[in-house]
């Protein structure tokens, strides 16, 4: 009863066509907002801000790069940690390079770089699809992994071979380094990840978008009725390692300080592979559910088992946290290929037609 649309009406082409058509919608993103921008800063300590909300929003903005390349353009890629590495490579340069910089405008250009390199290992995309596609972004994942080992001008020439983030301030305030507050570095990304969502949902629903999903359906088909594959797939690329790189330069400013070449190995590709799968692919809202649950489950995991009596050490709440998750990687793969997001949709199918069972 109270999800409803009966008796709003839609009199205009840009009503009909608004990013949250339902009242219902916008009042839920309204509070999920202001759950974001006062709530959390007036009750976390900082810890969670730490710990929990800057990872989290990181790795969602990260997992919605990549679905924007799986979920929305059918390109799969394994090469989402090295983009990430590269843009924090590439923020570490700038900031080096520019130190008067502003520190947004370089985190938001780091993601150009990563742009350009996905472009470049996009390409045989335009011949090769599916695994085969897959194996090439793996191939781009080793390579930039050596290429973050082997030059040493990207960490300036540093004898510990990481990069180390300065302390610099953003209108006046600190914003990166060990004396920056947890609450300007939250603040910070969460901006940024809330601007980048919004232009992206925007972009998706838009002609670029609607190649991308023609291309990932039906790529002959799409190609016969106008669409270019060549400029709808590397924009596809081109968008989802941008958006990596960004979430990779603010994982190392924001979240770590620091950070070895190892941090953008594989299994960081896999993470993120993960929490698009079991938020679902090609949905905003599942990349947002795919972060958060599995970078909280090892959280949840650790507080909860206590509290029931049961003492385990951390390495037992990984290995359960790994066992958990696969299991519901499977789990979905079989009974719910679309996630989270989708169990979502279907719950709010059933409000809508509450106390009936049918529409």
């Amino acid at each position: 009863m109270f999800y409803r649309e009966a008796g709003q009406f839609k009199t205009s082409y840009e009503a009909d066509q608004a990013l949250f058509p339902i009242r219902q919608d916008r009042i839920g993103l309204g509070i999920i907002l202001a759950i974001a921008f006062v709530v959390i800063p007036l009750t976390a300590n900082a810890f969670f801000l730490t710990s929990i909300m800057i990872p989290f929003l990181v790795f969602a903005l990260a997992t919605i790069g990549l679905n924007i390349l799986t979920g929305y353009a059918g390109q799969l890629s394994l090469g989402t940690g090295a983009f990430m590495g590269v843009g924090a490579y590439s923020a570490y340069k700038l900031t080096s390079i520019f130190p008067e910089a502003n520190l947004i405008l370089v985190i938001l250009l780091s993601g150009v770089f990563s742009a350009g390199i996905g472009v470049v290992f996009g390409l045989p995309s335009l011949r090769i699809k599916g695994l085969y596609l897959a194996v090439t972004t793996l191939a781009a994942q080793f390579f930039l992994e050596w290429c973050f080992i082997r030059i040493p001008w990207l960490y300036n020439y540093n004898a510990s071979g990481a990069i180390e983030v300065q302390q610099r301030e953003l209108f006046g305030v600190i914003a990166t380094g060990a004396a920056a507050t947890p609450l300007t570095r939250y603040f910070i990304v969460l901006s940024i990840v809330i601007a980048l969502t919004w232009l992206v949902s925007n972009v998706i629903r838009g002609r670029i978008g609607r190649q991308w999903m023609m291309i990932r359906d039906m790529d002959i088909a799409a190609e016969l009725i106008g669409v270019r594959p060549l400029t709808a797939k590397l924009s596809a690329f081109a968008v989802s390692s941008y958006l990596c790189g960004v979430a990779g330069a603010m994982m190392v400013f924001f979240w770590l300080g620091a950070a070895e070449p190892s941090a953008f190995a594989i299994s960081l590709s896999f993470q993120v592979l993960f929490m698009a799968i079991l938020g679902g692919l090609g949905s905003l809202t599942g990349c947002y559910m795919g972060a958060a649950f599995i970078w909280i489950l090892p959280v949840l995991l650790r507080v909860l088992l206590p509290s029931l009596g049961l003492s385990v050490a951390a390495e037992t709440v990984q290995h359960l946290t790994f066992m958990i998750v696969g299991a519901l990687i499977i789990f979905f793969l079989i009974t719910e290929p679309h996630g989270l997001a989708r169990l979502w949709r279907i719950g709010k199918e059933k409000l809508r037609v509450w106390p009936f069972p049918y529409g």
